[in-house]
């Protein structure tokens, strides 16, 4: 599928569904702040970080479900945390840990002097590919969730390396979405 198909389709589910993803995403948010409060208050708790994995793990499941049926029930939350809280445990792991390293690597990089500045730009430049990865790991580790991780990594790896485009594509469109309208592109 094209990316443009991709996008349309989405859309068409994002407006047939929609305060069913709005739930599914504030659930996520929730979660989200609940952990980041916590974690003010208490540092050791930012270990809670992983509980996020599980939760993100469910909402992938609703978004794989409605993928695959065009339909969608609140239920499937449920169903999704159920079936798989263990990869998700194990990709929100994954993801902190690299985020960890991302927030340790690119400022000691960035302070280092002139000659280090090559490898903070390389470290921003491998966590956003990390991050455009995530795109095609999480969604076929749910669709996927009786192969081995190992196996579905690789495949992510592959569906990632066949269209890389597309997934910067998708990593563009979700900038210009997320930021705020910039007035000198508005002419």
């Amino acid at each position: 599928m094209s990316l443009a198909r991709a996008l349309g389709v989405a859309a068409t589910d994002l407006y047939h569904q929609s305060w069913r993803l709005i739930v599914l995403n504030s659930l996520l948010a929730t979660v989200l702040v609940g952990v980041i409060l916590v974690s003010l208050a208490i540092r050791p708790a930012l270990l809670l970080v992983v509980l996020l994995g599980p939760v993100a793990a469910a909402v992938m499941h609703c978004t794989v479900t409605l993928a695959q049926t065009e339909e969608l029930r609140l239920s499937e939350v449920v169903v999704g945390l159920r079936r798989h809280w263990r990869r998700g445990l194990v990709l929100g792991a994954v993801v902190a840990a690299a985020a960890v390293l991302g927030a340790i690597a690119v400022p000691f990089y960035s302070r280092a002097g002139a000659w280090a500045w090559p490898l903070a730009a390389l470290s921003v430049y491998v966590l956003l590919v990390f991050a455009l990865f995530q795109l095609a790991l999480w969604p076929l580790a749910v669709f996927e969730g009786a192969r081995p991780l190992r196996a579905v990594v690789r495949d992510a790896a592959l569906v990632v390396g066949r269209r890389p485009w597309g997934f910067a594509g998708l990593a563009l469109v979700s900038a210009h979405f997320a930021l705020p309208k910039n007035p000198a592109r508005e002419v």
